[in-house]
Protein backbone atom coordinates (compact mmCIF):
# COMPACT_ATOMS: atom_id res chain seq x y z
CA UNK A 1 0.00 0.00 0.00
CA UNK A 2 1.08 3.99 -0.74
CA UNK A 3 1.21 6.42 2.09
CA UNK A 4 -2.49 7.39 1.30
CA UNK A 5 -4.22 3.94 0.84
CA UNK A 6 -2.60 3.25 4.30
CA UNK A 7 -3.83 6.26 6.14
CA UNK A 8 -6.99 5.19 4.55
CA UNK A 9 -6.95 2.02 5.99
CA UNK A 10 -5.60 3.47 9.11
CA UNK A 11 -8.82 6.09 9.26
CA UNK A 12 -11.85 3.61 8.64
CA UNK A 13 -10.42 1.45 11.76
CA UNK A 14 -12.19 2.39 15.26
CA UNK A 15 -9.47 3.16 18.23
CA UNK A 16 -10.76 5.29 20.50
CA UNK A 17 -8.04 6.08 23.39
CA UNK A 18 -7.92 2.90 25.82
CA UNK A 19 -9.53 0.54 22.53
CA UNK A 20 -6.73 0.66 20.03
CA UNK A 21 -6.14 -2.70 19.42
CA UNK A 22 -7.33 -2.95 15.86
CA UNK A 23 -5.23 -0.26 14.97
CA UNK A 24 -2.67 -2.06 16.40
CA UNK A 25 -3.20 -5.43 15.05
CA UNK A 26 -3.56 -3.69 11.70
CA UNK A 27 0.09 -2.17 11.88
CA UNK A 28 1.70 -5.49 13.51
CA UNK A 29 0.40 -7.20 10.12
CA UNK A 30 1.67 -4.88 7.86
CA UNK A 31 5.75 -4.60 10.07
CA UNK A 32 5.80 -8.19 9.41
CA UNK A 33 6.34 -7.50 6.34
CA UNK A 34 9.49 -5.35 6.30
CA UNK A 35 12.94 -6.75 7.06
CA UNK A 36 14.75 -6.00 9.76
CA UNK A 37 11.95 -4.76 12.38
CA UNK A 38 11.68 -6.49 15.88
CA UNK A 39 8.16 -5.51 17.32
CA UNK A 40 6.69 -6.15 20.74
CA UNK A 41 3.47 -5.04 22.41
CA UNK A 42 4.16 -3.27 25.78
CA UNK A 43 1.85 -3.98 28.28
CA UNK A 44 -0.43 -0.69 27.78
CA UNK A 45 -1.01 -1.79 24.14
CA UNK A 46 1.71 0.52 22.19
CA UNK A 47 3.61 -1.24 19.16
CA UNK A 48 7.11 -0.39 19.95
CA UNK A 49 9.25 -1.34 16.36
CA UNK A 50 13.00 -1.12 16.61
CA UNK A 51 14.14 -1.51 13.29
CA UNK A 52 17.79 -2.21 12.47
CA UNK A 53 19.70 0.31 10.40
CA UNK A 54 23.46 0.18 8.87
CA UNK A 55 24.65 1.50 12.22
CA UNK A 56 23.88 1.70 15.47
CA UNK A 57 24.51 5.53 16.63
CA UNK A 58 25.76 6.15 20.75
CA UNK A 59 22.81 7.41 21.33
CA UNK A 60 18.79 6.43 20.79
CA UNK A 61 15.94 8.38 18.69
CA UNK A 62 12.29 7.27 18.84
CA UNK A 63 9.94 8.80 16.60
CA UNK A 64 6.62 8.24 18.55
CA UNK A 65 2.52 8.39 17.11
CA UNK A 66 -0.26 8.13 18.42
CA UNK A 67 -3.09 4.99 17.35
CA UNK A 68 -6.10 6.15 19.87
CA UNK A 69 -8.49 8.73 18.62
CA UNK A 70 -11.27 10.97 20.37
CA UNK A 71 -14.59 9.24 20.45
CA UNK A 72 -17.00 9.55 23.38
CA UNK A 73 -18.01 6.68 25.85
CA UNK A 74 -21.70 5.44 27.62
CA UNK A 75 -21.74 6.25 30.77
CA UNK A 76 -25.55 5.52 31.14
CA UNK A 77 -28.66 4.56 30.00
CA UNK A 78 -31.76 6.56 30.16
CA UNK A 79 -35.73 5.35 30.93
CA UNK A 80 -36.78 6.27 27.29
CA UNK A 81 -33.93 3.80 25.90
CA UNK A 82 -31.25 6.57 24.79
CA UNK A 83 -28.13 6.99 26.30
CA UNK A 84 -26.14 9.12 28.46
CA UNK A 85 -22.24 9.91 27.63
CA UNK A 86 -19.23 11.55 27.88
CA UNK A 87 -16.37 12.46 26.14
CA UNK A 88 -12.90 10.74 25.45
CA UNK A 89 -10.39 13.12 24.73
CA UNK A 90 -11.21 16.82 23.36
CA UNK A 91 -14.38 17.18 21.53
CA UNK A 92 -16.10 20.59 20.72
CA UNK A 93 -20.16 19.78 21.95
CA UNK A 94 -20.85 22.05 18.89
CA UNK A 95 -19.89 19.32 16.35
CA UNK A 96 -21.81 16.77 18.22
CA UNK A 97 -25.83 17.45 17.83
CA UNK A 98 -27.23 15.33 14.86
CA UNK A 99 -24.35 13.34 14.25
CA UNK A 100 -24.21 9.45 13.31
CA UNK A 101 -22.19 7.23 15.48
CA UNK A 102 -21.38 3.53 16.22
CA UNK A 103 -21.86 2.14 19.49
CA UNK A 104 -20.12 -1.02 21.11
CA UNK A 105 -18.17 -3.53 19.81
CA UNK A 106 -21.11 -4.51 17.49
CA UNK A 107 -21.36 -1.10 15.85
CA UNK A 108 -24.67 -0.64 16.60
CA UNK A 109 -25.61 2.67 14.67
CA UNK A 110 -26.98 5.80 16.62
CA UNK A 111 -27.72 9.15 16.18
CA UNK A 112 -26.78 12.21 18.81
CA UNK A 113 -29.77 13.96 19.35
CA UNK A 114 -30.60 17.18 21.71
CA UNK A 115 -33.97 19.07 22.35
CA UNK A 116 -35.13 20.56 18.71
CA UNK A 117 -33.99 24.35 18.36
CA UNK A 118 -37.92 25.30 18.03
CA UNK A 119 -38.27 24.32 21.66
CA UNK A 120 -35.29 25.59 23.09
CA UNK A 121 -35.22 29.31 25.12
CA UNK A 122 -33.68 32.06 23.96
CA UNK A 123 -30.74 31.88 26.17
CA UNK A 124 -30.22 27.56 24.97
CA UNK A 125 -30.29 28.66 21.04
CA UNK A 126 -27.48 31.16 21.91
CA UNK A 127 -24.89 28.19 22.87
CA UNK A 128 -23.73 24.93 22.17
CA UNK A 129 -25.61 22.03 24.18
CA UNK A 130 -24.00 20.65 26.77
CA UNK A 131 -22.84 17.42 26.11
CA UNK A 132 -24.36 16.21 29.64
CA UNK A 133 -27.97 17.06 27.78
CA UNK A 134 -27.11 15.24 24.65
CA UNK A 135 -28.39 11.33 24.44
CA UNK A 136 -27.31 9.16 22.10
CA UNK A 137 -30.61 7.37 20.17
CA UNK A 138 -30.26 3.66 19.23
CA UNK A 139 -33.79 3.12 18.67
CA UNK A 140 -34.61 1.94 21.53
CA UNK A 141 -38.03 1.94 23.71
CA UNK A 142 -37.23 1.27 27.31
CA UNK A 143 -33.77 0.94 29.54
CA UNK A 144 -34.49 -2.79 29.76
CA UNK A 145 -33.93 -3.28 25.73
CA UNK A 146 -31.31 -0.48 25.17
CA UNK A 147 -29.39 -2.80 27.95
CA UNK A 148 -29.79 -5.97 26.13
CA UNK A 149 -27.37 -4.38 23.37
CA UNK A 150 -25.23 -1.47 25.36
CA UNK A 151 -23.37 -1.83 28.78
CA UNK A 152 -21.72 1.70 30.61
CA UNK A 153 -18.16 1.64 29.22
CA UNK A 154 -18.73 1.06 25.34
CA UNK A 155 -16.94 3.44 23.42
CA UNK A 156 -18.71 5.07 20.71
CA UNK A 157 -16.87 6.05 17.51
CA UNK A 158 -17.82 8.47 14.38
CA UNK A 159 -18.39 6.34 11.26
CA UNK A 160 -15.25 5.36 9.08
CA UNK A 161 -15.10 7.82 6.62
CA UNK A 162 -12.09 8.64 4.11
CA UNK A 163 -12.37 10.46 0.53
CA UNK A 164 -10.47 12.51 -1.93
CA UNK A 165 -11.05 16.25 -1.22
CA UNK A 166 -10.43 19.13 -3.37
CA UNK A 167 -7.45 19.85 -5.06
CA UNK A 168 -4.83 17.36 -3.47
CA UNK A 169 -6.30 16.93 -0.17
CA UNK A 170 -8.22 14.60 1.88
CA UNK A 171 -11.60 14.29 4.54
CA UNK A 172 -11.85 11.77 6.86
CA UNK A 173 -11.90 10.53 10.59
CA UNK A 174 -8.94 10.10 13.14
CA UNK A 175 -6.52 11.90 11.07
CA UNK A 176 -5.17 12.90 14.17
CA UNK A 177 -3.24 10.89 14.61
CA UNK A 178 -3.21 7.74 11.76
CA UNK A 179 -1.75 10.30 9.68
CA UNK A 180 1.57 9.93 11.95
CA UNK A 181 0.94 6.34 11.66
CA UNK A 182 0.71 5.93 8.30
CA UNK A 183 3.81 8.02 7.77
CA UNK A 184 5.94 6.43 9.79
CA UNK A 185 4.67 2.85 8.67
CA UNK A 186 5.57 4.18 5.56
CA UNK A 187 9.27 5.44 6.92
CA UNK A 188 9.77 2.07 8.25
CA UNK A 189 9.75 0.23 4.86
CA UNK A 190 12.81 2.55 4.11
CA UNK A 191 16.68 1.43 4.42
CA UNK A 192 17.22 3.72 7.05
CA UNK A 193 21.11 4.55 8.01
CA UNK A 194 21.25 3.98 11.90
CA UNK A 195 19.11 2.01 14.23
CA UNK A 196 15.68 4.03 14.92
CA UNK A 197 13.27 2.64 17.57
CA UNK A 198 9.40 3.90 16.54
CA UNK A 199 6.37 3.82 18.89
CA UNK A 200 2.67 3.63 18.10
CA UNK A 201 1.60 4.57 21.32
CA UNK A 202 -1.66 4.49 23.34
CA UNK A 203 -3.83 7.14 25.21
CA UNK A 204 -2.34 10.09 23.71
CA UNK A 205 -5.82 11.85 23.78
CA UNK A 206 -6.62 11.23 27.55
CA UNK A 207 -2.56 12.55 28.68
CA UNK A 208 -0.05 10.91 27.02
CA UNK A 209 0.14 7.32 29.09
CA UNK A 210 1.59 5.42 26.72
CA UNK A 211 4.55 7.72 25.61
CA UNK A 212 4.76 8.22 29.04
CA UNK A 213 5.32 3.73 29.55
CA UNK A 214 7.48 3.73 26.05
CA UNK A 215 9.63 6.69 28.09
CA UNK A 216 10.36 4.12 30.76
CA UNK A 217 11.03 1.21 28.71
CA UNK A 218 12.94 2.80 25.85
CA UNK A 219 14.77 6.01 26.91
CA UNK A 220 15.06 7.42 24.00
CA UNK A 221 18.15 10.41 24.17
CA UNK A 222 15.82 11.68 21.75
CA UNK A 223 12.00 11.94 20.73
CA UNK A 224 10.11 13.18 17.86
CA UNK A 225 6.26 13.40 18.06
CA UNK A 226 4.61 12.92 14.94
CA UNK A 227 1.44 14.77 14.92
CA UNK A 228 -1.42 16.73 13.20
CA UNK A 229 -2.14 19.91 14.68
CA UNK A 230 -4.98 22.44 14.46
CA UNK A 231 -5.00 24.71 11.37
CA UNK A 232 -6.88 27.64 11.44
CA UNK A 233 -6.82 28.74 7.90
CA UNK A 234 -10.41 29.94 7.47
CA UNK A 235 -12.41 33.01 7.73
CA UNK A 236 -12.45 35.43 10.89
CA UNK A 237 -9.07 33.95 12.00
CA UNK A 238 -5.95 35.58 11.15
CA UNK A 239 -2.20 36.24 12.65
CA UNK A 240 -0.52 33.96 15.54
CA UNK A 241 -4.15 32.61 16.48
CA UNK A 242 -4.45 30.80 12.59
CA UNK A 243 -1.61 28.29 14.28
CA UNK A 244 -1.10 27.27 10.70
CA UNK A 245 -2.17 26.80 7.11
CA UNK A 246 -2.88 23.79 5.02
CA UNK A 247 -0.61 23.23 1.87
CA UNK A 248 2.44 25.14 3.59
CA UNK A 249 4.74 22.05 4.61
CA UNK A 250 5.55 20.55 7.81
CA UNK A 251 4.73 22.18 10.67
CA UNK A 252 7.32 22.78 13.26
CA UNK A 253 6.87 23.59 17.46
CA UNK A 254 8.80 26.16 19.49
CA UNK A 255 6.33 25.56 22.45
CA UNK A 256 2.43 24.47 23.12
CA UNK A 257 0.90 23.86 26.32
CA UNK A 258 2.45 20.36 27.58
CA UNK A 259 6.37 21.63 26.01
CA UNK A 260 9.03 24.08 25.39
CA UNK A 261 10.89 22.85 22.93
CA UNK A 262 14.78 23.07 22.93
CA UNK A 263 15.79 26.38 20.65
CA UNK A 264 18.56 24.92 19.13
CA UNK A 265 16.54 21.31 17.64
CA UNK A 266 13.86 23.78 16.26
CA UNK A 267 16.69 25.56 14.27
CA UNK A 268 18.22 22.64 13.49
CA UNK A 269 14.93 21.43 11.74
CA UNK A 270 14.25 24.62 9.77
CA UNK A 271 18.21 24.50 8.55
CA UNK A 272 17.64 20.69 7.53
CA UNK A 273 14.31 21.60 6.09
CA UNK A 274 16.17 24.58 3.86
CA UNK A 275 18.99 22.10 3.27
CA UNK A 276 16.76 19.36 1.56
CA UNK A 277 13.85 22.34 -0.16
CA UNK A 278 11.29 20.59 2.39
CA UNK A 279 8.47 23.28 2.98
CA UNK A 280 8.15 23.72 7.07
CA UNK A 281 6.04 26.61 8.94
CA UNK A 282 6.29 27.14 12.59
CA UNK A 283 3.19 27.24 14.91
CA UNK A 284 2.50 30.67 15.76
CA UNK A 285 -0.22 29.53 18.16
CA UNK A 286 0.69 27.98 21.64
CA UNK A 287 -2.09 25.77 22.17
CA UNK A 288 -2.61 22.04 22.59
CA UNK A 289 -0.17 19.34 23.53
CA UNK A 290 0.77 16.06 22.45
CA UNK A 291 3.33 13.29 23.17
CA UNK A 292 6.47 14.93 23.25
CA UNK A 293 5.50 16.50 27.07
CA UNK A 294 5.43 13.05 28.75
CA UNK A 295 8.85 11.86 26.41
CA UNK A 296 10.56 15.38 27.36
CA UNK A 297 9.55 14.55 31.40
CA UNK A 298 9.37 10.77 32.05
CA UNK A 299 11.89 8.71 33.35
CA UNK A 300 15.05 11.08 33.34
CA UNK A 301 14.05 13.46 30.30
CA UNK A 302 14.82 13.33 26.70
CA UNK A 303 15.32 15.90 23.79
CA UNK A 304 11.97 16.70 21.44
CA UNK A 305 10.69 17.67 18.94
CA UNK A 306 7.13 17.92 17.07
CA UNK A 307 7.09 17.76 13.33
CA UNK A 308 3.22 17.63 12.61
CA UNK A 309 0.90 18.21 9.52
CA UNK A 310 -1.68 21.08 9.49
CA UNK A 311 -5.71 19.53 10.15
CA UNK A 312 -8.65 21.19 9.40
CA UNK A 313 -10.83 20.73 11.63
CA UNK A 314 -8.97 18.68 13.82
CA UNK A 315 -11.18 16.52 16.58
CA UNK A 316 -14.25 16.42 14.71
CA UNK A 317 -15.99 13.61 12.38
CA UNK A 318 -14.37 14.92 9.45
CA UNK A 319 -10.67 16.10 9.58
CA UNK A 320 -9.14 17.74 6.14
CA UNK A 321 -5.60 17.03 5.18
CA UNK A 322 -3.28 17.69 2.49
CA UNK A 323 -1.27 15.11 0.66
CA UNK A 324 1.89 17.76 -0.08
CA UNK A 325 2.13 18.28 4.00
CA UNK A 326 2.14 15.05 4.62
CA UNK A 327 5.30 14.31 1.88
CA UNK A 328 6.69 16.62 3.23
CA UNK A 329 6.73 15.69 6.94
CA UNK A 330 7.73 12.51 5.56
CA UNK A 331 10.82 14.12 3.80
CA UNK A 332 11.63 15.98 7.33
CA UNK A 333 12.02 12.89 9.07
CA UNK A 334 13.84 10.94 6.86
CA UNK A 335 16.05 14.27 6.94
CA UNK A 336 16.30 14.59 10.61
CA UNK A 337 17.16 10.48 10.89
CA UNK A 338 20.05 11.23 8.35
CA UNK A 339 21.49 13.89 10.04
CA UNK A 340 21.03 12.15 13.33
CA UNK A 341 23.53 9.60 12.01
CA UNK A 342 25.64 12.29 10.53
CA UNK A 343 26.43 13.42 13.87
CA UNK A 344 26.47 9.76 15.80
CA UNK A 345 23.07 10.58 17.78
CA UNK A 346 25.07 13.88 19.03
CA UNK A 347 22.64 16.86 17.77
Amino acid sequence: MNLIETLEALCRLPGVSGNESEVASFLLSQIEEIDGCEARVDPLGSVIVRKKGKRTPSRKLLLDAHMDEVGLMVNGIAEDGSLHFTTVGGIDPRVLAGRQVLVGEEELPGVIGAKPIHLQTAAERGKAVPVRDLRIDIGCSSKEEAAELVRPGDTVTFPAVFSPFGEGMFRGKAIDDRFGCAVLLDILKEDLPCDCTFCFSVQEETGGYGAAAAAFSEQPDFAVAVEATSAGDLPGVSGPQAACSLGKGAVLSFMDKGTLYPGRLYRLCEEVAARGNIPVQPKTAIAGRNDAAPYQRAAGGAQVLAVSAPCRYIHSPQCVIAEADMLAVRSLLLALIDEFDKKDGNL
